[in-house]
This record gives structure tokens, C-alpha cells and sequence, in this order.
């Protein structure tokens, strides 16, 4: 499972940040660029709604070989044009892909996993499905620039597909259900929008960013941040298997806000790089711990739907969102306003205690 959600977010990332520049090749502006991210994130959410029933339907085998193919197939449509219309529809495929493969390696990890170790094992695959990130985001943008966009889209498009022989090791069983889950809704919606938060300022970091000052340094930044995110994700998924992951919550919520807030210096390297590694040690904080504190409150399949809408509806929104905003704003004032809406999240990080199994020492 690990294997073919690598493949397939490795194909995914490589294009990432690359694609809204491909755009603006066409003659898209910022917010075309913009429009990018969010019509790939909106189909992606769309998508994501309807894995449950199609897991249930058809099982875990067919559906994650369902999410790679479209994510690794249209890409190699993307070199017949630049044009925004173009882009956006294979940009809407790609996104339903990434809707398929994450609820589905998210539920499967929930069931695969003994509870004790519930949070290790998130953060195990946290880091697993964070190697794509940590590879694909900043090369994909140097080999746009060293190589031109053909090449990183054919790459891209063979990568996932390449996935599709580790498909055949996945159990073809469909979703377990657990009746006797504890679902506190209104918890459930609180972690979520605590992790969309963090997912919208992901949104804005990773399309404007290379935008907003030099694309090197961007691409410097990125991967610091890409390497921060998974090794905080596996760290706060052992200190919670011991102690809980509520007590991660504000930490996470703090170093976000701080990250984003730096980079109200878009011209200072130092700034920029120190922040996104603190808005990626966050960021990985949160993704461990907003899960393990759903999968407490919830069941398996309905948690990972929820919990990956808030991602990318997220990462949709802020990018929307920023590029409509941009031209009031510019970057670094921008920027500070993602920070301080990231930082007004700070009240939902109090929680209702919920028993969690506890790992023994």
C-alpha cells in the first residue's frame, strides 16, 4: 500500500507547483495560476466523496489502481498545450486521482494498524507518503526550469503508473465498519477545521511562493519544509501513542502561524528557509495528531474522507483564495494575513477528553 501511494503522490508532487507555472506560459496570470491548484483541489474533494461508497462497492485493490491511473495518464496530455483551459481539465483528473488514492491509503493504514500503535503507524506512513513531497516539489520545479515542462510531465505521467504492480499485493476486502466507534461530530469538526487551516496557508505556500521572490530559493524552501513535515508527522505519532496527541494540538497550531508569518520577508533567505521549516514541523504535527485524535472520535472510513476533504479543500481554497486577494494585498501582506488566520484557530485546539489506547513502555 505504501508503495503505490508513494508512486502515485510522486507523480502528483513532481507537477504540484510546476503546473501553475506551466500556466502561466499560456498566459495566465496570478490568479490563472491560482485557478490551477484550486480546480485540482476542488475535483480532488468532489472525489473524495465518493471513495466510501466505492470502496464499499468495489474494494481496496480496484479502487487504489482507479486513483493512479488518473493521476499518471492525463499528465502525459499536458504537453499539447499551455492553454488555461487546457491545463484546468487535466489539472480536474489529476486532482480525482489524488482524491481516490489518499481516503483509500488513509483508511486502509486505520485498518492494517493495531490501535495501540495507531499513531506511530500514521506517522510510519506519514513519512512514507511524505518522500514524494520532500523529492517531487522542488524538483519538479528545478527540472521545469533546467529541462523544460515536456519532459517532468511524461515523468510524471509514467511514475504513477509504475505503481500499478504494487496494486496487485493490496487485500481486495472492502471497508470494515466499526459499530462500536465513538463519533463526537461536533469534535470531529473542530480537528478538521484546525487542519484545514494549516492546509489552506499549505496551499498558498506552495503555489505562491516560487511566485512571490526567487524561484531557487523557493525551491530551497520547499524542500526544507517537505523534509520537516514527515519526520515531525512520525515524532508526534510516538510521543502520542504514549501520551495522547491532544497536547500537540497549540504547538502545532503556534509553529504554523509563525512559519507563514515569516515570510512576510520574501526577499530574505534566511526568513524564508527558517520559516518553512518551522511551518513544515507544524504542519506534520498537525497531520499526525488531527488524525489520531479523529480515528478516537470516529470511524475508520468516514474519518479519512473528512480528514482529507479539510487537506485538500484546504490547499484549494487558500489558493483561490490568495491569488483573488493578491492584487489588494501583494505577497508579503498576504502572507501575514494567512498567519493571523492560522493563529485564530488557537481556540479549537480544546478538546473533550476521549479514552485512546495507550502503547505500553
Amino acid at each position: 500500500m505504501m508503495a503505490a501511494s508513494t508512486a502515485g503522490l510522486l507523480g502528483f508532487y513532481l507537477l504540484f507547483s510546476a503546473v501553475p507555472l506551466y500556466a502561466t506560459t499560456g498566459g495566465a496570470g496570478g490568479l490563472g495560476a491560482g485557478a490551477v491548484t484550486g480546480v485540482m483541489m476542488l475535483a480532488t474533494v468532489v472525489a473524495e466523496l465518493a471513495v466510501p461508497w466505492s470502496l464499499s462497492r468495489f474494494g481496496y485493490r480496484a479502487v487504489m489502481g482507479l486513483g493512479l491511473a488518473l493521476l499518471g495518464l492525463p499528465a502525459l496530455l499536458l504537453p499539447l498545450s499551455a492553454g488555461l483551459g487546457w491545463v484546468l481539465g487535466i489539472s480536474a483528473l489529476r486532482g480525482a486521482g489524488l482524491g481516490v488514492l489518499v481516503v483509500t491509503g488513509t483508511a486502509l493504514t486505520a485498518e492494517l494498524v493495531p490501535a495501540e500503535r495507531r499513531g506511530e503507524g500514521l506517522g510510519v506512513y506519514g513519512v512514507a507518503v511524505g518522500i514524494p513531497s520532500v523529492l517531487g516539489l522542488p524538483l519538479g520545479l528545478w527540472a521545469s526550469d533546467a529541462l523544460g515542462h515536456t519532459p517532468v510531465f511524461v515523468v510524471a505521467g509514467l511514475v504513477p503508473l509504475a505503481g500499478l504492480p504494487a496494486v496487485l499485493g493490496l487485500p481486495a476486502k472492502r471497508p470494515v465498519r466499526d459499530p462500536g466507534g465513538v463519533v463526537v461530530s461536533g469534535e470531529l469538526i473542530k480537528l478538521a477545521t484546525v487542519f484545514a487551516a494549516a492546509t489552506v496557508a499549505t496551499g498558498v505556500m506552495v503555489t505562491f511562493l516560487p511566485l512571490a521572490g526567487s524561484p531557487e530559493l523557493a525551491s530551497v524552501a520547499l524542500l526544507i519544509q517537505s523534509l520537516a513535515t514527515p519526520a515531525a508527522r512520525w515524532l508526534a505519532g510516538r510521543h502520542g501513542d504514549r501520551h495522547g496527541s491532544a497536547g500537540l494540538l497549540k504547538p502545532g497550531v503556534l509553529a504554523c502561524a509563525l512559519g507563514v508569518g515569516l515570510q512576510f520577508w520574501t526577499g530574505g533567505p534566511v526568513a524564508v528557509v527558517a520559516g518553512m521549516a518551522l511551518f513544515g514541523a507544524g504542519l506534520g504535527v498537525l497531520q499526525n495528531a488531527t488524525l489520531a485524535l479523529m480515528f478516537e472520535r470516529g470511524e475508520a472510513a468516514r474519518v479519512s474522507t473528512l480528514w482529507n476533504l479539510a487537506f485538500d479543500a484546504g490547499m484549494g481554497a487558500g489558493a483561490m483564495g490568495f491569488g483573488l486577494v493578491l492584487g489588494y494585498t501583494g505577497y508579503p501582506t498576504g502572507f501575514a494575513i494567512v498567519a493571523a488566520l492560522m493563529a485564530a484557530t488557537l481556540p479549537l485546539t480544546r478538546l473533550r477528553a476521549v479514552a485512546y489506547v495507550r502503547r505500553p513502555r
